[in-house]
């Protein structure tokens, strides 16, 4: 039982549990060496348990790890630790094919021929390194959120095909993509993995699977029986040229399918084509009934009918000379097969080792025509990314990378440059000039920030945090380093307007685009008479465009006794001049300059 926090070979800490199948459990990783997130899949039940299904499950996975592709999962280690059989992979981010096919149920047509195109790539680069895969199926496709798939499962399902274990939960899920020749017992080949593909699309396009029953050997006969229902039943809008390609690819009889993955993405490529669109339907050069009659499929192992056993025939013994003298002819062609495939066709096909040069710089072509040059596969998808050093439509870099040495076929992704980001300016007047900045440091801009002082045309702007106007127009085209210069208003030192008149504190609030407010306060002294006496804000504190102050004037009033009018008013003028030493003292204003 493998828990949260466990160490695996005392390198891979466990996190915790992604999955579970008939095969293995699934979890995430902390790979404690390379620092780094991995998938790591732990054999289960009788697998681990079955000693040559194990030695094969390493050899297996051992020889997928030398696949290098975009679309494959990579492996990066096979090991046992206290009876623990383990792989470790690339750690991929998503859902597998199957899990959006439950939620979404078709897809669209660009969305299937988008993730066919990808797969047909991916399987295309593994039969050039002479691994079949021989269980594709959407649950052993990955999908990220950017589109991106990953086929996994690669060594495994290498090493189930060759131990015939027929007794686990993924034969019912595996049989629904089961070529022919497979469900017939015979072995699996490039074009085996073709017709799984060919089943995938189907489902891609309809929602359904072509082949449905109440247990795996149900479906494996009609599989080798029925013919593949016709797409346009469930999908009206899928073109000829469209079901050509699934009809080709899910033949009964393999002589009658692509040779290899490369051809089926490229007729992918073209399939909706003006030409291509209305083809004629596909008609099949050889004849479908040509899987072995005699074939017949044994009764299931388990009680549940998950398992398909290994086929018998049932052509009777004979016994006489002709039989005698066939099966030597046989046999000996056999021995003769056997020397060829162990020695004489591997020393012809052995793969030579290759660097790849660096491209970098050189135009596609140029370097397409240099990586084939040295052996090399490219990629037909080109990735696109944006540079400041790369010229436009110039190649950055490769995957694998320059002077990496790789086996001769490997399949190689060019990265080439669209030049430098550029950004398209907006309007930037009245909005929050510290928001503004923000942004445009973002995209890269220098941005310079520009002070004016208020007049009577920037009345309008509220406060002195509103950008005002822009050094560069709305729709102006900028990259990163570029200059921009943004312009607010200037704050305002509120003067001391003591004794001062109404008339010259609403000239400077015009022009400042401060709103004065005006209020009155009787006085005795006929020289205070219509001068301001107070302010609502101290002499030299900041004020903002549209704030608002108040400010307070003297308005005379006479004595209403007439009697001591005089006495009052000879006292208040020799009041008044010491209200005005009082006052000249005593005024905030006055406090707030000494």
């Amino acid at each position: 039982m493998v828990t949260k926090g466990q160490k695996i070979n005392d390198r891979y800490e466990i996190i915790k549990s992604i999955g579970e199948g008939g095969m293995a459990n699934v979890y995430l990783a902390y790979d404690t060496i390379l620092d780094r997130n991995v998938a790591i899949k732990v054999l289960r039940g009788d697998l681990a348990n079955d000693e040559k299904f194990v030695r094969r499950f390493q050899r297996e996975a051992l020889s997928a790890s030398s696949l290098s592709h975009p679309n494959i999962v990579a492996m990066y280690d096979v090991g046992e630790d206290n009876g623990l059989y383990y792989i470790v992979m690339e750690y991929v981010e998503g859902k597998t094919l199957k899990q959006l096919l439950k939620k979404r149920g078709s897809l669209t047509l660009s969305e299937a021929i988008d993730i066919m195109l990808q797969l047909t790539d991916g399987m295309a680069h593994a039969h050039d390194s002479y691994i079949v895969h021989r269980d594709l199926k959407p649950q052993n496709i990955m999908i990220q959120d950017d589109g991106q798939i990953k086929i996994t499962d690669f060594g495994i399902a290498m090493a189930l095909n060759s131990t015939q274990l027929t007794q686990t939960n993924s034969v019912m899920g595996s049989v629904h993509y089961l070529p022919p020749e497979q469900a017939a017992g015979k072995g699996a080949t490039i074009k085996s993995d073709i017709y799984s593909m060919g089943i995938i699309f189907y489902e891609l396009l309809t929602g359904e699977l072509p082949f449905k029953g109440d247990s795996a050997v149900e479906i494996a006969l009609k599989q080798m029986k029925e013919p593949l229902p016709d797409v346009h039943k469930l999908n009206n809008d899928i073109p000829q040229s469209i079901e050509n390609i699934i009809l080709k690819a899910t033949a009964k009889n393999p002589k009658n399918r692509y040779d290899d993955a490369k051809s089926m993405h490229n007729d992918l490529l073209t399939a909706l084509n003006d030409d291509r669109i209305n083809e004629p339907p596909y008609v099949y050069p050889y004849p479908e009934n040509e899987v072995d009659e005699t074939t017949k499929i044994m009764k299931p192992i388990s009680d549940e009918n998950e398992g398909i056993a290994t086929p018998i025939t049932d052509e009777k013994v004979k016994k006489s000379n002709k039989l005698i003298i066939a099966l030597s002819i046989i046999a000996g062609v056999i021995v003769v097969a056997l020397i060829s495939v162990f020695f004489i066709i591997p020393a012809l096909t052995a793969e030579k080792d290759v660097k790849v040069p660096d491209v970098s710089g050189m135009t596609v072509s140029k370097a397409e025509d240099t990586l084939e040059d040295a052996g090399l596969t490219v990629n037909s998808k080109i990735e696109e990314v944006s540079s400041e050093d790369v010229k436009k439509n110039r190649i950055i870099r490769t995957d694998p990378k320059s002077g990496s040495t790789v086996k001769e076929g490997t399949r190689v992704t060019l990265y080439k440059s669209t030049g430098v980001k550029t950004y398209e300016l907006e309007n930037y007047v009245n909005m929050d000039v510290n928001e503004v900045r923000k942004t445009l440091e973002d995209m890269g801009l220098e941005v310079k920030i520009q002070q004016i002082e208020p007049d009577s045309t920037t009345c309008s702007v509220i406060g002195q945090n509103l950008v005002i106007s822009q050094s560069l127009d709305e729709g102006s085209e900028v990259k990163s380093g570029d200059d921009i210069t943004l312009t607010v208003l200037k704050a305002i030192t509120f003067p001391d307007w003591y004794l001062q008149t109404a008339d010259a504190v609403t000239s400077w609030a015009n022009n400042a685009c401060v709103t004065v407010t005006t209020e009155y306060q009787d006085v005795t002294d006929k020289n205070m008479d219509g001068k301001i006496i107070t302010q609502s804000r101290p002499n030299g504190s900041t004020v903002r465009n549209n704030d608002s102050v108040t400010i307070t004037i003297g308005r005379l009033v006479e004595s209403k006794d007439d009697d001591t009018t005089t006495t009052e008013q000879e006292g208040n003028n020799g009041n008044n001049n010491n209200n005005n030493n009082s006052n000249s003292s005593s005024n905030p204003s006055s406090q707030s300059n000494d």
